[in-house]
């Protein structure tokens, strides 16, 4: 299991037994495990700024979003949520097992209340044979965890105010990233921003990025990665020849629903500062837009990266500007 994101991740984040890992090629993968490992993890759900709740590693750390959390199929997660704030509030997992104990939400009394700390334990498991050669899925894809009880028994004002953050599952065999992104789309905002203060994410070229994206809120959204492609399927690659996953660089990304792929930073268009958006055209006009900077592979700025960057900064994410590209000047919602 690794916290925070694989390579960059801390050590103080992870179980001890995989800490060596962060010193070998993404490529070569993590040291085979048995089977049913349990790790265990402290989260602290914090206020912040601006009405904004985070989740994080340890005190004064918590992020919109929150943490990548990650473990293999098979293995449990033992989730420790201190509840610093003065809300009741909760962590609640998508893609795991779990019993009603740790279901995270107020109709099993699964939640914390203000200054309480309570363990959620979440259960993998690993794919299994069925009958007429079939099999049963395993946990393994790209989940998220967010909260389940502040302000209603959905936990309707956690979300909207930033409690939430990506979930991982791999497989074993599967290939590590360099980088990790995590981009939620939220209503209008992402990250809970809105454009040109939306996240930038940088990559050297050539780096495996892996991206996480995670919709919130009660608005229809896509998400498109501008100059990268990717299978439409678990990992974002194709196993193989045969392999009938769709080559993509759109999908919808909808209210609870998240997926996940991995690319090479500027594979085959070179560095550059690439758009990251939602394609609902009222959406991006309005902010709903942020980039990602593939930098030189020696890390330095690419010609005309950093015109982009302050164009983008310049460009007119508002109401107004969307109206004003719209027939009769209305703006249709998602």
């Amino acid at each position: 299991m690794l916290v925070g994101g694989a390579l960059a991740a801390s050590a103080a984040g992870l179980g001890t037994a995989l800490t060596p890992a962060l010193a070998r090629s993404p490529q070569q993968g993590l040291p085979a495990l048995a089977v049913g490992a349990t790790r265990k993890v402290t989260i602290y759900a914090e206020a912040l700024p601006g009405n904004l709740y985070g989740y994080g590693l340890a005190p004064g750390q918590a992020t919109v979003p929150g943490p990548t959390l990650e473990m293999y199929e098979g293995d449990t997660l033992e989730v420790t949520l201190v509840n610093t704030t003065n809300q009741r509030l909760s962590i609640h997992p998508h893609g795991v097992d779990y019993s009603t104990e740790s279901d995270g939400s107020p109709l099993h009394a699964s939640f914390n209340n203000p200054g309480e700390t309570r363990t959620y334990t979440w259960r993998s498991h690993e794919m299994t044979a069925a009958a007429g050669r079939r099999f049963m899925p395993g946990s393994a894809g790209y989940w998220h965890y967010h909260d389940h009880a502040m302000g209603t028994d959905h936990g309707t004002g956690g979300v909207a105010r930033g409690l939430y953050g990506a979930l991982t599952v791999r497989r074993r065999g599967d290939i590590l990233p360099d980088k990790q992104f995590t981009v939620v789309f939220n209503d209008m905002q992402i990250n809970n921003k809105v454009a040109p203060d939306t996240p930038m994410f940088e990559a050297n070229l050539g780096q495996r990025v892996e991206w996480t994206a995670i919709g919130h809120g009660s608005l229809f959204h896509t998400f498109h990665l501008h100059a990268h492609r990717w299978a439409d399927n678990r990992t974002g690659m194709l196993e193989g020849p045969a392999d009938p996953s769709l080559v993509i660089d759109n999908k919808d990304l909808n209210p609870g629903s998240s997926f996940g792929f991995q690319v090479l930073a500027g594979e085959g268009v070179g560095p550059g500062a690439w758009m990251y958006h939602c394609h609902v055209q009222a959406h991006s006009d309005t902010g709903m837009a942020g980039l990602f900077l593939v930098r030189n592979a020696d890390g330095s700025m690419p010609p005309g990266a950093q015109e982009a960057i302050d164009r983008f900064h310049g460009h007119a994410h508002d109401p107004a500007a969307a109206a004003a590209a719209q027939p009769h000047g209305h703006v249709h919602g998602g």
